[in-house]
C-alpha cells in the first residue's frame, strides 16, 4: 500500500516546498525531499515538530543550479555553494534547504576525501547511510522507497545499512558513531549485523580516517540524548568509547565501597544518565571520577580515593582538549569536576554561611550546574541524602548567590600600585584575592577604607 505524507509540507515549509518544486519544474529537474525530513514525519510526535532543515535530492547535476534558482525566487541570499560534491546550502527564516545532486562516492581506506561521480537517485541512496535515512518524498507527498527496506526498518525501529554495514562503515568510519547516536536519540536497535561491524572496525574512528572534531560533534549529540545511558553501553559494547574517552577505561572493575552501587566506570555511565541533558553538565557527570584509579588506596581494607577531585579535572582537560572541545566548555567541565564533592559534603547545620558563600564564589557560574551534577552524581549511589542539596540551594538563595558571585575587589590594580609605590606584579591578584575572600566571609564590608584599614592590619598580604 503505497505511503503518504499529507501535507508534504509542515506549517512553514510551504514557501519552500512551493518554490523548489516550481523552479524544478521550469528547469526540466526532477527533485525530491530525501533522509531526516521524510524519516522524522514518519515517525511523528517530537521528531517531527524539531525539523529545521530539510534535504532536497537532484537527479543529475542541477542541485547548484536549482538552490540558486530557489533562493532567487524566495529573495533570499545566495546559497552556499560546494562545486566539488555538486551541493549547495540555503538558509530562510532559522532553517535550512540542503541541496545535493545524486551522486556516487568512492574512498581511499586511508582518507575522508572522495571522488565524487555523478549516479542515479538508486546510486545515491544506496551510497547512504542507514535505511531509514534512503527515504524520499515527492511534492505530493508520496514516499519512495528504492532500497526496498526504509519503510520495514523504520516500523521495526532498526538501524540498518543500506549496503554490508563493512562496505558503508568503510566509506565513512564517522558512520559507526552516528549508528550508535541515531540509536539513542531515535530509541532504535542496532541490527546485529551492524553492531558486529562496528567492532570489528572500532579502530578506524580516529584522525586522520576522522577527524576530532567530526568525532567530538557525534558525540556531542549522542551525549544530550534522551537515551544517553543506553547510547554509552552501545559505545562501550562495541569498543568505540574508549577511542573516545580513553581515561574512562581504568575505572572498569574497580569497586568503591560506602554508599556506591556500581564500578567506578558504571557509576560515571549512570551519573551521565542522571544528568540534566546540558553538555557541560553531562560531560562533568561522565568524566567526574575520573581520577579516582590514579588516587586509589586501600586503609584498613577500605578503598580510598583521596584528591581525585583535583587529579581528575586535571585529566579532563587534556582529554576534552583532544576532542577539541572550546576552551569555555574545557574550563567549565574541569571547575565543575574540581568541585564536585563540595556539595555532597554540605551539612546543613555543620556549615557556616561563610562557608556557603565561599562554595558560590568558588563556583561562579557554574553553580547551577554543579548543583545538578551534585544530585546526578547522589542519585547513581545509594547515598540516602539527596535533598540535602535542595536545602543548599535554598540556602544559597537567601544568601543572595548574585550578589556573592559580583563581588570585587573594592581596591584596583592602580590604586595599590600608587598608594604603596610598587610596579606591577603577581602581588596585586594575591591582595585583591584575599580582599575579596575577607568579603565573601564576612570579615570585611566592601568600602575602599574598610580595605585599606584591612591591608594595614595584614602586612603579610603585600610581602613578596
Amino acid at each position: 500500500m503505497p505511503v503518504r505524507l499529507d501535507p508534504p509540507a509542515l506549517p512553514g515549509w510551504e514557501p519552500a516546498f512551493a518554490a523548489v518544486r516550481e523552479q524544478a519544474r521550469k528547469r526540466g529537474l526532477r527533485a525530491l525531499v530525501v533522509g531526516g525530513y521524510v524519516r522524522d514525519r514518519l515517525l511523528g510526535g517530537d521528531r517531527e515538530k524539531q525539523i529545521r532543515e530539510v534535504d532536497i535530492l537532484v537527479e543529475g547535476k542541477g542541485a547548484i543550479q536549482l538552490a540558486t534558482d530557489v533562493a532567487t525566487a524566495m529573495k533570499l541570499h545566495p546559497p552556499v555553494v560546494f562545486e566539488r560534491f555538486g551541493t549547495a546550502h540555503l538558509d530562510f527564516d532559522h532553517r535550512a534547504l540542503e541541496f545535493v545532486s545524486s551522486r556516487v562516492e568512492t574512498y581511499d581506506p586511508s582518507s575522508r576525501k572522495p571522488q565524487v561521480s555523478p549516479g542515479t537517485l538508486k546510486d545515491d541512496v544506496m551510497r547512504r547511510d542507514f535505511t531509514v535515512n534512503t527515504l524520499l518524498m515527492d511534492w505530493d507527498g508520496g514516499v519512495l522507497d528504492l532500497t526496498g527496506r526504509g519503510l520495514a526498518d523504520l516500523e521495526s525501529r532498526r538501524i540498518v545499512t543500506p549496503l554490508e554495514p563493512t562496505s558503508t562503515f568503510d566509506e565513512d568510519p564517522l558512520r559507526m558513531l552516528r549508528a550508535i547516536r541515531f540509536a539513542a536519540t531515535l530509541d532504535f536497535a542496532l541490527d546485529p549485523s551492524v553492531e558486529a561491524a562496528i567492532r570489528e572496525q572500532s579502530g578506524r574512528l580516529q584522525p586522520p580516517t576522522v577527524s576530532m572534531e567530526r568525532i567530538r560533534d557525534e558525540f556531542s549529540k549522542l551525549l544530550v540524548a534522551e537515551q544517553v545511558g543506553r547510547g554509552l553501553e552501545l559505545l562501550d559494547a562495541t569498543r568505540l568509547l574508549v577511542r573516545i574517552v580513553p581515561q574512562l577505561e581504568a575505572g572498569k572493575g574497580m569497586q568503591q565501597g560506602g554508599w556506591h552501587s556500581h564500578d567506578v566506570f558504571g557509576h560515571a555511565l549512570l551519573s551521565a544518565t542522571l544528568a540534566p541533558p546540558d553538555l557541560t553538565t553531562r560531560l562533568a557527570a561522565l568524566l567526574h571520577d575520573v581520577g579516582k584509579p590514579a588516587v586509589h588506596e586501600l586503609r584498613e581494607g577500605k578503598p580510598t580515593f583521596i584528591g581525585h577531585q583535583e587529579v581528575g579535572a586535571a585529566m579532563a582537560g587534556p582529554a576534552l582538549r583532544h576532542l577539541r572541545y572550546p576552551g569555555e566548555l574545557v574550563d567549565a567541565v574541569t571547575t565543575l569536576i574540581r568541585l564536585h564533592m563540595r556539595p555532597i559534603q554540605y551539612d546543613p547545620q555543620g556549615w557556616e554561611d561563610k562557608a556557603v558563600r565561599r562554595l558560590v564564589r568558588d563556583a561562579g557560574d557554574q553553580l547551577h550546574r554543579l548543583l545538578a551534577l551534585a544530585r546526578a552524581d547522589m542519585r547513581a549511589s545509594h547515598y540516602p541524602d539527596v535533598k540535602k542539596i535542595d536545602d543548599l540551594e535554598a540556602r544559597i538563595l537567601r544568601l543572595d548567590a548574585g550578589a556573592i558571585a559580583a563581588i570585587r575587589s573594592p581596591l584596583s590594580g592602580e590604586e595599590l600600585m600608587q598608594r604603596f609605590g610598587r610596579p606591577p606584579g603577581p602581588w596585586i591578584k594575591r591582595v585583591k584575592s584575599a580582599l575579596e575572600e575577607a568579603i565573601v566571609d564576612g570579615a570585611l564590608p566592601s568600602d575602599k577604607q574598610a580595605a585599606w584599614d584591612y591591608l594595614e592590619a595584614h602586612p603579610e598580604l603585600l610581602s613578596e
